[in-house]
């Protein structure tokens, strides 16, 4: 008798789903106090605290219909089994235009576009009421709504390019990985995050926001030494025109080995009463990296990673499981996105270990027990600024 997975998975997703409502349901109480922690009352001013409550719940009630109307819409597609329906069509509609259904790729490719529509259609309307409603009702919306249309764009024309040759790689390697797959599947998923880790700051990254070096000057001066404190082989800093769309501010860094590099948000710059205060908030940033949490980070999803492709390998000819959710045949993307669902249970538990992890991180960060130089306050005021202190005015 065939195991009933697609049960299994509607279960574990709503059982999820109640989970995950009555924890946001705690915080949403807890952020309609209106008193002060006394931890943050000499450090905030209460006018701070009534602005980030007020767009914490904004968003924890926006939070709520999102998630419902998606659990919804989940289980809807799972059930009545609209994914085999459409891979079929997709299948039809590849005929249709002359080409070869037969051809894997090509199927699958024409499946994802599919898929690709459809998300931005659903997605769209999420993301206009979050954009030009909560963002802009709480000041932090800089964006015009010509400019969303055309980074939505410029979203789907990369997707476009770069799709393909990913998907048709990880299509050619499952068919003939043979016993190595899992091996195979991981290697090629490390090194493309590598590639996309060194290729998106210096070509995608600026196809969405304009680059420039920070010019000389105390801050900089600030900057270099601090990362010299840390031995933090700073080559290049930069600022970017974040303040086009948003008036979050940020700071992060990215590059290998000896080349590392720092971006600066414009409207960190503008909202900071002095350096003293950047410096301070890039400190945060800096510490992550002196005690090495970006790259314990790394090899915990490497792990992680190996460990479910091993997981995918064990199920992915199991006849039982693609008839459970509606297929005849045995596509290996589809085999992917059901074993995805599958192991549902699993994903949350360890995104719950990982979130115990960070959270450990950023205390280590803020404690800073094994850096040994004077900034101490200056991550505890960095790490505050970001979370309470970025509203416009």
């Amino acid at each position: 008798m065939a195991l009933p997975y697609l049960e299994a998975v509607l279960c574990f997703m709503t059982l999820n789903y109640i989970f995950e409502t009555y924890l946001n349901i705690r915080q949403h109480r807890a952020l309609k106090l209106p008193t002060l922690p006394k931890s943050l009352a000499k450090v905030i001013s209460h006018e701070k605290f009534e602005q980030a409550r007020a767009y914490s719940l904004d968003k924890s009630n926006f939070n709520f219909v999102r998630e419902a109307i998606t659990i919804v819409c989940d289980i809807v597609i799972l059930y009545y089994k609209v994914l085999p329906w459409f891979w079929t069509k997709s299948g039809v509609l590849v005929t249709n235009v002359g080409l070869n259904a037969e051809n894997e790729i090509i199927h699958t490719l024409a499946f994802l576009a599919g898929v690709m529509v459809w998300s931005q259609i659903t997605d769209l309307p999420f993301s206009l009421y979050s954009t030009f409603v909560i963002e802009a009702r709480h000041g932090f919306n800089k964006q015009t709504f010509w400019l969303f249309i055309w980074d939505m764009i410029k979203g789907i024309l990369l997707s476009v390019v770069l799709a393909p040759p990913i998907v048709a790689a990880i299509i050619v390697i499952v068919q003939n990985g043979g016993p190595y797959l899992a091996i195979y599947l991981w290697g090629f998923m490390f090194a493309l995050a590598l590639l996309m880790m060194t290729i998106y700051p210096i070509m995608i990254a600026p196809l969405f926001n304009k680059f420039t070096p920070l010019p000389e000057g105390s801050l900089r001066e600030k900057i270099e030494k601090l990362a010299d404190s840390l031995k933090f082989p700073l080559k290049k800093l930069f600022v970017v025109d974040g303040s086009t769309r948003s008036s979050h501010s940020n700071a992060y860094m990215y590059g290998f080995f000896k080349n590392k590099r720092i971006v600066l948000y414009d409207t960190l710059i503008q909202q900071c009463s002095n350096d003293n205060e950047i410096v301070s908030v890039l400190a945060h940033e800096l510490g992550h990296w002196k005690l090495n949490h970006t790259a314990y980070s790394f090899v915990a999803v490497q792990v992680l990673t190996f460990m479910q492709f091993g997981g995918y390998t064990l199920v992915r000819n199991s006849k039982d499981l693609f008839e459970s959710f509606g297929f005849e045949d045995q596509p290996v993307i589809i085999g992917l996105i059901i074993f995805m669902h599958t192991i549902i249970p699993v994903q949350h538990l360890l995104s719950f270990c990982l979130n115990l992890v960070s959270r450990a991180f950023e205390f280590q960060v803020l404690s800073c027990i094994h850096l040994k130089f004077s900034v101490v306050t200056a991550f505890k005021f960095g790490c505050i600024y970001l979370i309470l202190s970025q509203y416009p005015g």
